[in-house]
């Protein structure tokens, strides 16, 4: 892969044989970044499981403490008082059979997060091919299944975000933007990876961090010592 000068330039300070501490690592990623817009920070952790079983899987939600610098646009399947629950607590697009056929029909994606309450899954069950290849999948595990709407709404908008394993056993999450600045990001950083240790499957065996890594959206990754994560 070619790569371009600014980020040449920002791997030159990256000494790829050393694993950062993690406040270290913050400061350096942002230091590093070269971009003219606001980057996002993200975290890249490769678990010691095998996503392929089932009692190996690592998926949930958390609600970082400084949110995550974007702005996240829900959409709410919901009917009748719930629907009007989940408009006044600011869901951007909230419906029903008429979402579904919106998506199907026109390939309508401008939504972040879908919540949906626990009657409409058979409804949104037909979004399956959809939304699952997108991680747009409504799930009580992250709490998109619910009938507290309202609460799974300001958690979102609050800076909650779902984590779940990829076919590489790593988990992709971001942890705010650049100009968060190291206590915020930090902070952020922490509540994931104790959120993560906390998930840990009992069926895992060995060592679970094995690997954590964080960047900027251009930048180069910075590895960080899995054993000093929560300092």
């Amino acid at each position: 892969m070619k790569r371009g000068k600014k980020y040449l330039e920002s791997a030159k300070l990256v000494d790829k044989f050393k694993l950062y501490e993690p406040t270290e690592a913050i400061e350096l990623a942002q230091k590093i970044a070269k971009a003219k817009f606001d980057e996002t920070v993200e975290a890249h952790v490769r678990l010691g499981v095998d996503s392929r079983h089932a009692d190996q899987q690592v998926r949930g939600a958390v609600v970082l403490p400084h949110g995550t610098g974007k702005t996240v646009r829900v959409l709410v399947f919901a009917k009748g008082e719930k629907a009007k629950e989940a408009e006044d607590a600011g869901a951007e697009y909230v419906g029903a059979e008429d979402l579904v056929a919106k998506i199907q029909n026109e390939n309508w994606f401008d939504f972040d997060v879908v919540v949906a309450t626990p009657d409409m899954m058979g409804v949104v069950g037909r979004l399956g091919k959809l939304l699952g290849p997108k991680g747009l999948m409504p799930n009580p595990k992250a709490g998109t299944v619910t009938m507290d709407v309202a609460k799974a709404i300001a958690d979102i908008k609050a800076g909650k975000i779902e984590y779940r394993l990829d076919k590489s056993n790593i988990i992709h999450c971001p942890i705010g933007k650049v100009s968060f600045g190291t206590e915020k990001l930090h902070d952020n950083f922490k509540t994931l990876l104790e959120a993560l240790i906390k998930a840990k499957p009992a069926a895992a065996k060995g060592q679970y961090l094995k690997s954590v890594v964080i960047s900027t959206t251009m930048g180069p990754g910075i590895k960080i010592n899995p054993q000093k994560v929560l300092d």
